[in-house]
C-alpha cells in the first residue's frame, strides 16, 4: 500500500496538465497583439487617406494608392481583398454648425496564424478559419479654397 501513496511523478502530471493552457494563453496574447497592431496600421492608413481626400484640389484618385502605400509600409498586404471607400459626409463643428467633409473607410481581412487552424481542428463549420474582416474609418473636414 505504501507504494501507491508515493507522490513521485505528481509534479510531472501537473505540468503536463497546465503547460498546454499556459501555451494557449501565450499564443492568444501574441495573436491578439498582432490583431491590435493591424488595426492601428489600418486606422493610420484611413487617416492618411482622409488627409488626401480633404485637399482643396480634387484628388479622390490619390486616396486609394496612398492608403495602400501606407498599409504596405506598415507590413500589411494591400491586394484586391483590401477595401478602400471614400464618401462625402457632414462633419459637426459643435455650436458653429456643420461642414462638408470626407470619410475614408478601410476594410482588411485578418487571419490568425495559430488560433484559426486550431479552431478548424476543434470546430467544424464553413466560417471557422475564414478571415475576420476588420473595418476602420476616419473623417475630416474639407479644406476650403482661399
Amino acid at each position: 500500500m505504501k507504494r501507491f501513496r508515493s507522490d513521485r511523478g505528481a509534479a510531472m502530471i501537473e505540468a503536463a496538465m497546465t503547460l498546454p493552457l499556459l501555451l494557449f494563453i501565450c499564443i492568444g496574447i501574441i495573436e491578439f497583439g498582432r490583431l491590435y497592431q493591424t488595426w492601428q496600421v489600418m486606422t493610420n492608413a484611413a487617416r492618411e487617406g482622409a488627409r488626401v481626400a480633404v485637399l482643396p484640389t480634387p484628388m479622390n484618385s490619390g486616396v486609394d494608392p496612398r492608403v495602400r502605400q501606407y498599409l504596405q509600409m506598415g507590413g500589411l498586404k494591400s491586394d484586391s481583398t483590401v477595401g478602400v471607400n471614400v464618401t462625402a459626409v457632414s462633419v459637426s463643428l459643435g455650436s458653429a454648425g456643420t461642414a462638408s467633409g470626407s470619410r475614408v473607410t478601410v476594410t482588411y481581412p485578418f487571419t490568425f496564424m495559430v488560433l484559426q487552424p486550431i479552431a478548424q481542428l476543434v470546430v467544424s463549420g464553413a466560417t471557422v478559419g475564414a478571415p475576420i474582416t476588420i473595418s476602420t474609418s476616419a473623417s475630416m473636414r474639407n479644406e476650403s479654397q482661399f
